[in-house]
């Protein structure tokens, strides 16, 4: 089963298209990671699966049900943008009126559960204009969380946190995940945070999905390359080129892609007069990924 499948979804503004006949699966249990550049559709995708905005065309179904069917509308929780809370009230009085909007029978106990969870049962009396930012994304996360929805939607939840921040936010998708079988569609431009937890991508680009592939299918695309350094980088470079198809300096370092024996490159540029003072393998990461594929789709001139 899925836990969102989306055909032919359309939305457009003033005649532009925000989503342009987008199409998305995401699995059950999954951490789906929503990227795309700003513009691209990413938040009006999410709006539109949680019935904040109406679809011009297209489908969405939600647990093999249509998104507008009440009983599935109480499964989806979402963040997005940001939590709505009233800064001079505590943590606990926002998380209680969210409860009595919901209807929830046994606010009090619903609201210790998903503090726990978003590690902040101890900040239950602070008031709301007293949290910090990474405070104040778990505590839309917890309203997010209250009822036990089956489907977490979060707009942007890592970005503008400082390292811990995003530890924290890390630790909790993967337990909401793991201990509960939440589905979680995340958006994020943090790619390098985003590749620590999701097990699916979607790439959006001006409202079209143009890409969908699991973790492990990343990772099998992904180039291998073998990065080094050397006293005479140019020296080195114009050496390995001689041998080797694709040979690059990015970031300080030679590359020398589609290869993984450093063994022969470190041979070949001692022969060559060219010490080697680094090396290591590596894979192209989840940003490398989409700035390529970006690149390719700028090259074909798709839309």
């Amino acid at each position: 089963m899925n836990a969102i499948e989306i055909r032919g979804l359309t939305k457009s503004f003033r005649g532009m298209y925000a989503v342009d006949h987008l199409n998305m699966t995401v699995p059950v249990g999954a951490i789906y990671g929503f990227i795309g550049e700003n513009g691209s559709g990413k938040s009006t995708t999410e709006k539109l699966i949680c019935g904040h905005l109406v679809p011009d065309e297209g489908e969405i179904r939600l647990f093999c049900r249509d998104h507008d069917d009440p009983g599935v509308r109480v499964r989806v929780g979402a963040l997005i943008q940001n939590a709505g809370c009233f800064p001079g009230s505590s943590v606990y009085q926002n998380l209680m009126m969210q409860c009595i909007n919901l209807g929830l029978e046994n606010p009090d106990e619903e609201i210790r559960r998903v503090l726990k969870i978003v590690r902040m049962e101890d900040n239950a009396n602070t008031k709301f204009k007293r949290c910090s930012l990474g405070m104040k994304q778990r505590i839309g996360i917890a309203m997010a969380l209250l009822g036990d929805p089956a489907l977490l939607i979060l707009d942007e939840p890592i970005n503008g946190l400082d390292t811990d921040g995003m530890r924290i936010m890390r630790e909790i998708l993967l337990d909401i995940t793991k201990n509960s079988g939440c589905t979680v569609l995340i958006s994020s431009h943090i790619l390098g945070e985003l590749e620590k937890i999701a097990t699916h991508y979607g790439i959006i680009r001006r409202g079209r999905m143009i890409m969908e592939l699991s973790a492990e299918e990343m990772d099998s695309r992904a180039q291998v390359f073998v990065s080094l350094k050397a006293k005479d980088m140019q020296g080195a470079k114009a050496t390995l080129k001689k041998r080797y198809a694709d040979v690059r300096e990015e970031d300080g370092y030679i590359r020398v892609y589609d290869v993984d024996e450093t063994a022969d490159i470190v041979d070949h540029l001692m022969k060559n007069g060219h010490p080697v003072s680094e090396i290591k393998k590596n894979k192209i990461g989840l940003e490398e990924y989409y700035i390529e594929l970006m690149s390719r789709n700028d090259t074909k001139g798709e839309k």
